[in-house]
């Protein structure tokens, strides 16, 4: 499957039923027809409309949509996305609030890149404005990238964590989110080792595989059970000639967002005919639930195959960064090196990606850290999305990383005058938290 012509076949494919949709859309709605109504021709618009949206969703890079905020002023600000850093493969963002003084809380997130955009983090992100300068990491469609540009591996990756903290300086606060975790654990570590001034304050791990071995979940099961050969025969293809980055081996975002909705087939099929009877009815509006949901679920980016397979081959195949045996730019990162970083990780006990116990794994990891720099935390009922986007990242999840935030940061706490004396909860194990 690593040709062009497979590639460029998938696009036409997805092309033809954003055709297809549009062109019942119009037909359907034909004003004639209207003489005469028929509840067929009613059902074929609504079908075509949420067609036509679904398959043009799929190569929409979704916008962030966080245009204003309202500060402790009583004023509506404005919100801007200025880019901080400028890599090709990822930028450095930062969303500045207009005339808002510099928060003391400066926050480094570290979207995941695997196979949805940073947006995919929009509502983390509005929910830290509140009280946080936040930085991003937005990463680019691997399509949109010259072969110019050379490869994109889990070293390159940890590197431009590296360079990313170095750029915000030691007084940051990073949250990894995800299949990023173990690489912005190894990437602290190399700066602990390598430049130790440039280190953050603190690092919050959310439900990344940094041992996946400590719980089974389908992705564990996955990397174990197919072969490299297998994943690179079946997996990686070329870009097409449509796109920037013809020629680039790419594990495709539409191959892998076939099998994000394979896994869950039944759900998804209930949630798009249910959606075709509202059209129908009615009842659906453009950011109606459904709308907003699949508008991020189905805009997908292709990433570099050698990410892709060093991820499988190095995090979990051989859980280099489980065993501290990660090697970044011909250094071997030692985990251990970190002293200085408070470490918190948070998991969810239903979560089927990454499984309680994999995130944890980091403490044991950090042998050179004091226990009073260490915390966890379990959310219980909490599935993978829960954590860090959902009604438990909002309700427990996120005021616990901000106390934890505010416990290892030099000087006064932000949020000392302003909050009530709290009560330490008892899913948070050590003085860190």
């Amino acid at each position: 499957m690593r040709y062009m012509a497979t590639y460029d076949l998938m696009e036409s494919f997805r092309n033809a039923n954003q055709w297809l949709g549009a062109t019942a859309l119009s037909f359907a709605s034909y004003p004639g027809f209207a003489m005469v109504p028929n509840p067929a021709l009613q059902w074929m618009a609504a079908w075509g409309e949420v067609t036509e949206r679904t398959f043009q969703r799929m190569v929409v890079k979704p916008d962030w949509g966080i245009r204003t905020f309202v500060c402790p002023d009583g004023k509506d600000h404005l919100v801007t996305v200025d880019t901080v850093v400028e890599r090709p493969f990822g930028d450095l963002i930062h969303f500045n609030v207009v005339g808002r003084e510099p928060n003391p809380r400066k926050v480094l997130l570290v979207a995941p890149m695997s196979g949805h955009y940073a947006t995919l983090l929009r509502s983390t992100v509005k929910s830290l404005l509140v009280d946080c300068e936040v930085y991003v990491t937005d990463w680019h469609n691997a399509r949109d990238i010259p072969v110019s540009e050379g490869k994109f591996d889990v070293e390159d990756y940890s590197l431009y964590l590296v360079d990313f903290m170095k750029e915000l300086g030691p007084d940051t606060h990073v949250i990894a989110v995800c299949q990023p975790a173990p690489l912005t654990l190894a990437a602290t570590a190399y700066l602990a080792e390598l430049d130790p001034d440039a280190q953050p304050r603190t690092l919050t791990l959310i439900g990344g595989p940094i041992d996946p071995d400590a719980a089974q979940t389908d992705v564990t099961d996955f990397g174990a059970r197919v072969t490299m050969g297998q994943l690179e025969e079946t997996m990686i293809q070329r870009v097409g000639f449509k796109y920037k980055g013809v020629g680039r081996m790419v594990y495709p975002g539409l191959l892998q967002l076939a099998s994000f909705m394979s896994m869950n087939g039944e759900r998804h099929t209930k949630a798009f005919s249910d959606q075709i009877m509202r059209v129908m009815q009615g009842e659906a509006g453009d950011h109606d639930p459904h709308n907003r949901f699949y508008d991020e679920y189905l805009a997908v980016m292709d990433m570099t195959a050698e990410f892709y397979l060093s991820t499988v081959e190095r995090v979990f195949k051989n859980r280099e960064i489980a065993k501290n045996e990660f090697v970044v730019n011909g250094h071997k990162v030692d985990i251990g090196k970190i002293t200085t970083v408070a470490v918190k990780t948070v998991e969810g006990e239903k979560d089927d990606i990454s499984a309680p116990g994999q995130c944890v794994a980091a403490l044991d990891l950090c042998t050179g850290l004091p226990d009073e720099k260490k915390a966890q935390h379990v959310e219980p009922g909490a599935g993978h999305y829960g954590i860090f986007a959902g009604s438990s990242w909002r309700n427990n999840i996120r005021p616990l990383v901000l106390d934890f935030i505010d416990a290892n940061a030099d000087g006064p706490s932000p949020r000392a005058s302003a909050r009530k004396p709290k009560v330490k909860k008892a899913a948070n194990k050590n003085a860190a938290a």
